[in-house]
């Protein structure tokens, strides 16, 4: 556990678009964290994304950089805005997000996805299907189809033009995330479904096969099943509750952890972990994100869905620092506050009471209050 006399030192990346405005509600929470449990925060706060290209022509700074690999954790917010369209590919706002993974070795993305019993009716899935559902996609990230070589655009001889992606793992990529999903299995309901397309690709051949390898060797009393990723996909639709923990590269977690995000009925209720490799002095890179982007199109006006981004925070406090009783507070908080019937435009429903971004942050620090002093 987190010793309370020692500052939590967190690098705070708000980002393009809603991303200050969620990230203050954070704020709240952390301030009600060192009120009433004791804990210090030291907070270093910088640009990413557009922020960054408008005040210093990049996404993100090797000096950022420096200061996450400092940090015990990184809070991210959001990056994104079209009006960056035309910049080059290197330049673009999500390139920042890119680097942080790639530069601190973030291999391993957490995307649960759970249903709050109070938002049953918000998911466009019949109530019998979703509910209770409480899943985790664990996401490898540094490696895959988004970084593979070769790629590029090139020019062929009769003028026109190829694309090209390279789909690359290796035995120690997949293993490092595998150990990850089946330690997490552990401690849930201790079953992995591993996720692939080993049918048409070697790829997933050998992802099939070292994922089999790592769970005979040191996860044997982890139940482990294999799945297609397109069966996954239509698996997820018609029963999602059959999965506890699934296990998949870069390209198909991005796809199944956004069709998964729907099953709860909006993406401003996800959070996201990305976990590197635990460093020789014990600290483990980390990085915490809500899942919903930047929502240019909502910025400014006070209407954001606050909570992925608190339980992105709540993710940091269980994952990095080891403070459960925090993180289970702040959820049960939520759970409280969406129970009650506040709810924000994306989650919005006939007979409840519409909010805004920090009538719900501060509903939820008042929740918070009360189940200190229960």
């Amino acid at each position: 556990m987190t010793d309370p006399k020692q500052p939590v030192k967190l690098l705070v990346l708000p980002g393009d678009g809603i991303g200050p405005e969620v990230m203050r509600e954070v704020g709240r929470i952390m301030a009600w964290l060192e009120k009433k449990r004791g804990l210090t925060f030291e907070l270093t706060e910088d640009l990413v994304g557009g922020a960054s290209l408008a005040e210093y022509g990049v996404p993100i700074r090797d000096e950022v950089i420096e200061k996450a690999w400092a940090a015990d954790a990184v809070l991210f917010g959001s990056v994104g805005d079209p009006k960056w369209g035309h910049v080059s590919f290197d330049k673009r706002p999500e390139v920042a997000i890119l680097k942080l993974r790639q530069e601190l070795g973030l291999f391993a993305n957490l995307r649960p996805a759970k249903v709050f019993d109070a938002l049953v009716e918000s998911s466009t899935l019949k109530p019998e299907v979703v509910r209770g559902l409480d899943i985790m996609i664990v996401r490898e990230t540094v490696g895959g189809i988004y970084f593979g070589d070769p790629r590029g655009i090139e020019t062929l001889p009769d003028g026109s033009k190829r694309g090209i992606n390279t789909e690359v793992y290796t035995t120690s990529e997949i293993q490092r995330v595998a150990r990850v999903a089946f330690d997490l299995a552990r401690k849930r309901d201790n079953r992995v479904c591993s996720v692939e397309k080993c049918n048409v690709m070697e790829s997933g051949l050998l992802w099939k096969e070292v994922v089999t390898d790592v769970h005979a060797r040191e996860f044997p009393d982890v139940t482990l099943s294999h799945m297609l990723a397109d069966n996954c996909a239509m698996q997820l639709v018609r029963n999602p509750r059959q999965f506890d923990v699934l296990v998949t590269g870069n390209l198909f977690g991005d796809i199944l952890s956004d069709l998964a995000s729907m099953l709860t009925g909006s993406l401003g209720m996800l959070p996201s972990a990305t976990l590197g490799a635990e460093q020789a002095d014990g600290r483990r890179p980390a990085l915490y994100e809500p899942i919903h982007g930047s929502a240019p199109d909502i910025a400014g006006q006070g209407i954001a869905n606050p909570i992925a981004q608190i339980l992105s925070f709540a993710m940091l406090l269980r994952y990095s620092l080891n403070l459960q009783t925090e993180a289970d507070m702040i959820e049960q908080a939520v759970s409280n506050v969406l129970a009650s019937g506040l709810r924000t435009a994306d989650i919005m429903a006939e007979g409840m009471a519409r909010v805004g971004t920090s009538v719900m942050g501060e509903a939820i620090v008042r929740e918070l209050d009360k189940l200190q002093n229960s």
